[in-house]
């Protein structure tokens, strides 16, 4: 019943993505409400969302595929279908977001690599590889010599685009609220969070329940869920205290607009009740160890996460970077207040769609799940 409850969302949001998609290809960014001004709207958090998942998907793989837990034997397999699935959901959103869509090929003909933009490019495109052929040898029937050390590249890889993701950020000199030294540091741990609540999602939800090794899957990664999020709050308490005691024009500016501006109902309800202390108290209850509840908190926390992610991207931007930019002119796109628009929604609608379709066939066409009958996989048992 969930899983077709989940087809049909997925089908609805498909249908209304390519409406979006017809109008962001005929309209260009027209219809679009972030502009001159406002130049990374939705589709920017979005990516940033899904990249993350994808990178926190993958090192969760390494458990099983890598380092050889015992207890995560079998479950390599999802954690990297769920990575083959995010990682293009992700590419797309921030392709559409792009100026120039053709001019694509430039980055990797024409290539400099002392561009952090270029770096993460070519990282992905060399990661989506990596995810592709690590599945394939991961379905042979006796383990490759070559999974581990593609697996390792993979790890090292994962680590540095989430990094990546926050030195792009970081760098910006102008923008004081990215311009922090840990921000770098923290994305790892954050799309981390996002791989562990993924695999809650899908061991709870999808996982076999003859598996003997479910309830003790899903009471570590609770556990590691936890730990996680306690994390992420002291990062958040450490940059929303810092920006506020120093009083900068810009970063003050920015946590203000988060915490009771007009994205503070998106950070109070969604990022910080659904998003964090509600998994941190369902978590820790025995409840959490039951399959239902620890999907749904997976689900929370992805949803905590994708908001947090726009909630970094909006305000930094709604703010002008010169006193008096915003009366100096007026026009289309030339407004610092940012709100997603129709077409911008039904475009994300349409990518989160497709990729909760393609998790669930494979969730329903590939023996994800299986455990390796081969070697010492089964003494280890």
């Amino acid at each position: 019943m969930l899983k077709r409850l989940l087809y049909i969302a997925g089908i609805l949001g498909l249908l209304i993505g390519l409406w979006g998609l017809y109008d962001r290809l005929v309209y260009g960014h027209m219809h679009a409400n972030y502009g001159s001004y406002v130049v990374w709207g939705l589709w920017v958090a979005l990516y940033m969302f899904f990249a993350g998942v994808a990178t926190g998907s993958f090192m969760l793989a390494t458990l099983d595929l890598l380092f050889d837990l015992p207890l995560f034997r079998g479950s390599g397999r999802m954690a990297l279908w769920g990575a083959l699935v995010t990682l293009p959901a992700g590419l797309a959103a921030i392709l559409l977001d792009l100026g120039h869509m053709s001019r694509i090929w430039k980055v990797y003909l024409q290539p400099h690599f002392g561009s952090v933009m270029a770096q993460l490019v070519w990282g992905y495109t060399i990661f989506l590889g990596i995810i592709i052929i690590s599945l394939w040898l991961s379905f042979q029937p006796q383990r490759s010599r070559w999974l581990k050390p593609i697996m390792a590249v993979g790890l090292i890889l994962a680590i540095f685009l989430s990094g990546g993701i926050g030195a792009l950020l970081g760098v910006n000199q102008n923008r004081v609220s990215w311009h922090v030294s840990n921000l770098p540091a923290q994305f790892p741990v954050f799309n981390l969070a996002a791989g562990v609540a993924l695999m809650l999602i899908a061991i709870g939800w999808f996982g076999p329940q003859y598996d003997p090794h479910r309830t003790q899957q899903l009471r570590v990664l609770s556990l590691a869920t936890v730990v996680l999020l306690l994390v992420k709050g002291y990062y958040l308490w450490s940059d929303v205290s810092q920006a506020l005691y120093q009083n900068s024009s810009h970063g003050a500016a920015a946590i203000n607009l988060v915490l009771f501006g007009p994205y503070g109902w998106a950070f109070w309800l969604l990022q910080l009740g659904i998003g964090m202390l509600l998994p941190l108290i369902i978590l820790t209850m025995p409840i959490g160890k039951q399959g239902f509840a620890a999907g749904l908190m997976g689900l929370c926390i992805l949803i905590g996460l994708a908001v947090a992610r726009a909630n970094i991207i909006f305000p930094a931007l709604s703010l002008p970077e010169l006193q008096g930019l915003g009366e100096a002119f007026h026009g289309p796109h030339l407004s610092f207040t940012y709100s997603p628009s129709l077409m911008e929604w039904a475009v994300t609608a349409g990518i989160v769609g497709a990729a909760t379709i393609g998790f669930l066939v494979g969730t329903d066409r590939l023996p994800l799940f299986t455990r390796p009958t081969t070697e010492a996989t089964v003494t280890a048992d």
